[in-house]
Formats: structure tokens, sequence, C-alpha cells
């Protein structure tokens, strides 16, 4: 029987991170490996395979959030489903390959790479600013190695891909909010491949803790999942009200201790 605490926990969890995707438009990845690596250390996984289930679960816990963001990009009409179509492949292809890339690391290897990603990310929503363009241009050669490139560096440190996405569509003269709702449309089939490849993956590993499956704790999963769906869209809302850019420059120094927190518990 799981402890109350982690249930606790895992609902509380979820709620921050579904509200911090609402209100600033990021992925979870961001906030969820590192706190979930914490909790798997607390729970006894191997430290060689922690940050491992961290990705997985924060993969899996991606699935419901990206299908609600894409259902709500969809309904205004801001998802170009042709360049959704185009770049899935490629996605999915890059996306299942590196969960048995990751498989290979230790956490060590991987919370380096985590680390020093989110760093960059944190750079560059801290000198954010908006693009604004109208005309689509999206005929590229190179289409299938930037979606697997994406797909890659998405299942490495868990995210639905949109802070690679979106920049690489607006250097394609995407406009930006049909970039966003692109993007999220995106993220469902680069959460599904990452989910899968991180449970084939895990599928033979001794995680040493109950209720796992692959690579992927199911209560975290769900119940992460189950609250931040619910609380997305009270941070959409809030985005109208709060001094956003303000917001993203605390959350990325937040982003900045986080990864270093994790870095330094697997050391």
């Amino acid at each position: 029987m799981l402890a109350f605490e982690w249930i606790l926990s895992f609902l509380l969890l979820g709620a921050c991170v579904g509200f911090v995707a609402g209100l600033l438009g990021v992925g979870g990845g961001g906030i969820l490996v590192p706190i979930l690596t914490s909790i798997f250390l607390l729970q006894d996984v191997p430290v060689d395979k922690v940050v491992h289930l961290a990705l997985g679960t924060s993969m899996a816990c991606i699935i419901i959030t990206s299908f609600s963001s894409l259902r709500a990009h969809n309904k205004k009409g801001a998802v170009i489903w042709k360049i959704v179509k185009t770049m899935s492949f490629g996605i999915i292809v890059g996306t299942f390959i590196s969960t048995f890339i990751a498989s290979y690391l230790n956490s060590f290897y991987l919370a380096i790479f985590f680390s020093l990603f989110m760093g960059v990310m944190a750079i560059n929503m801290l000198k954010h600013k908006e693009e604004q363009k109208s005309v689509c241009n999206f005929e590229d050669g190179n289409v299938f190695v930037s979606s697997t490139g994406i797909g890659a560096i998405s299942a490495l440190v868990s995210i639905g891909g949109g802070s690679l996405t979106v920049p690489y569509l607006v250097k394609h003269n995407v406009d930006i909010k049909k970039a966003i709702g692109t993007s999220a449309a995106i993220g469902l089939p680069i959460s599904l491949a990452g989910t899968l490849g991180y449970l084939v993956n895990g599928w033979n590993n001794d995680l040493a803790i109950n209720y796992s499956v692959g690579f992927i704790y199911l209560p975290a999963a769900v119940l992460i999942s189950i609250t931040s769906f619910f609380t997305a869209p009270y941070g959409v809302k809030a985005a109208h009200y709060l001094p956003v850019q303000v917001l993203r420059k605390i959350f990325a120094f937040l982003l900045i201790l986080l990864s270093v927190k994790m870095l330094l518990s697997v050391i």
C-alpha cells in the first residue's frame, strides 16, 4: 500500500506542475524530473537508475497534459496539422531511439545532460522576447533530421518538445501562436513514443520499488496527471492577471536550482 505522504506529494506536485505549465506555457519536465529523482531516492531506488525512472515517469505524465493542451489549441484553430504530420515520423523515431540510449547511460551522465539543457533553457527564458511572424514557409529538406533531433533531446530530458519545437517553427516563419499550438500537438507523439520507450527499456530492471512498470512509476504518473489536468486551466487564467515576464525569470532560476540539486543528489 502506498504511504499517504507519497500520495499527497504526487498530488501536490501535479497541481504545481499543471499550474506552472498553464501560466508560463512550458512543459513540466524541468520541475518533475529533479523532484521525482529526490522522491525516488528516498524510496530507495538504486542511484544508477533513479534518473531513468524519473524521466520515464515524467514522460508518462506528459501524455495527459499534452492531450489536454492539444484539444484547447485545436479549438482555437492554432494547430497546423500538415506540419504535425510532416514532423511526427521523425519525432517518434528520435524519441523512441533516444530512450534506448538513455537506458545504457549512468544516472550521473543523464543528470549532467539534463542540468546543462535546463541551464540553457533557463538562460533563454531570462532573455525571452516574443516574436510575431505571419507568413508560413515550412519547406525544408532537413525536416526529418530536425524532427528526429527534437524527439531525441526531448526523451533525454523528458519534455514535450515545446522549448525546441516553437523556436524551430518560428524560424520557419510560422506565426508564434500557431507555433505554440502546433508544438502542443507534436508533444503528444513525443510523450507516447517516450513512454513506450522507457517502458520497454526498463522492463527487465529490478528497481526495488513496487508499482513500477519499466522505467515508469505508475502511482506518480497517475496522481500527477490527475491534478495537473485540473490546475493547468487556472494557470492559463492567471497568466492574464500576473506579471508573467517576472514569473518567467523566477521560474528560470528555479529550473537552475532544481537541476543543480538533482545533479548533487546522484553524485
